[in-house]
């Protein structure tokens, strides 16, 4: 069985009355990663808060999103405030949005794991720092102390991964997790992710505009444009062998740069 199946996804503005996702259908198979690439508006992110059902008000949508066979659509929200977190873990775009900017870090994780664990507080420290550790976030006791503004875009995104590591969830959906990052620390995050999927060998949604960040991770692709799915397939199928003309440019572009780094790169020896 797939962990997630969707089926007729459809999503629009209430006030507006456009459609932002138009009829999608997809699925994840247990333990993979499944990648969904576009360009902004394409309705990437919209599609993944559907899933957790975390759109803005005024947004709606209809459908059937089965997560391991149960209708995500038809639960309640106090049920599914229940999934978020133990079951689906999502990670943000810009780490500063995650965190409550009032109260510091260890703050927020302590309330978190709370909810969803019978853990005391001494409890909660040892497994998060522990977690920390493991994703190189040095000196973790003092960054608990830390208020999200005190620290860098990279470190809060290895701080969500690192709370990922400890909920053990069984699916994770990365929203274009190193669109806010430099290079050095866009690398470091998605070794940090793989490493995720390795230890915990949980399913994944990864969600990016680049395809280079996307074929080391994914195993599938998803490329949405216009709120559509335009192709999918495997990552080796797709960026060898692009069937629509959106994927065949977005694979040339790639291309390019590639091949544009590589040539600087010579020109420096």
């Amino acid at each position: 069985m797939n962990i997630v199946e969707v089926e007729h996804l459809k999503v629009w503005d209430t006030n507006t009355g456009k459609v932002i996702i138009h009829d999608s259908s997809f699925e994840v198979k247990p333990g993979s990663c499944m990648a969904i690439v576009g360009e902004s508006g394409s309705g990437k992110s919209v599609t993944c808060r559907a899933i957790m059902r975390l759109n803005k008000p005024g947004i709606r949508q209809s459908g059937t999103m089965l997560f391991q066979g149960e209708d995500l659509n038809q639960l309640s929200e106090p049920e599914m405030r229940r999934k978020r977190g133990k079951h689906l873990c999502m990670i943000l775009q810009n780490g500063m949005s995650a965190f409550d900017p009032s109260c510091v870090i260890g703050v927020h994780i302590r309330e978190t794991l709370q909810q969803h664990f019978g853990w005391n507080t001494r409890e909660i420290e040892r497994k998060i720092m522990n977690a920390m550790e493991s994703v190189m976030l040095r000196h973790p006791r003092e960054i608990l102390n830390q208020y999200p503004h005190q620290l860098s875009g990279g470190m809060l995104q290895r701080i969500m991964i690192a709370l990922a590591l400890v909920l053990e969830p069984d699916l994770i959906i990365a929203d274009e997790p190193t669109t806010a990052l430099d290079t050095i620390s866009q690398y470091e995050v998605v070794e940090q992710l793989i490493q995720l999927r390795e230890r915990m060998g949980c399913s994944m949604m990864f969600i990016s505009h680049d395809l280079g960040v996307v074929q080391k991770i994914a195993d599938d692709v998803m490329v949405m444009k216009d709120g559509s799915i335009v192709e999918r397939g495997s990552m080796h199928s797709v960026l060898t062998e692009p069937k629509h003309a959106y994927t065949q440019y977005l694979v040339s572009t790639r291309l390019e740069l590639s091949n544009h780094f590589k040539a600087l790169m010579q020109e420096d020896l």
